[in-house]
């Protein structure tokens, strides 16, 4: 039988990567707000890539700032994304 459920953020052409560990135990390890955004997050991030760029931009110190960074990547590749959908990638 088909699985019926809607596929949400599943469905992309951006290259998928291998998890390494338990993922609920790193997205339950990450700061507050950084959960919160990865909730609505439009892409299926991984913990461990937007703790990354949680650090480099500076979230322990400015999370507004670290939020709208992570804003500016993911809209970066849903562009990419819809590049490749439109036959121009």
């Amino acid at each position: 039988m088909a699985d019926r459920r809607p596929r949400r953020n599943l469905n992309s052409t951006l290259r998928r990567r291998r998890r390494v560990g338990d993922p609920m135990q790193a997205y339950d390890a990450l700061p507050a707000p950084l959960r919160r955004w990865l909730a609505s997050a439009c892409l299926p991030w991984s913990p461990a890539s937007a703790l990354r760029l949680w650090r480099k931009a500076g979230g322990a110190r400015d999370p507004a700032a670290a939020l709208a960074r992570l804003d500016a990547a993911e809209q970066a590749m849903l562009r990419r994304d819809a590049q490749v959908w439109q036959g121009r990638g």
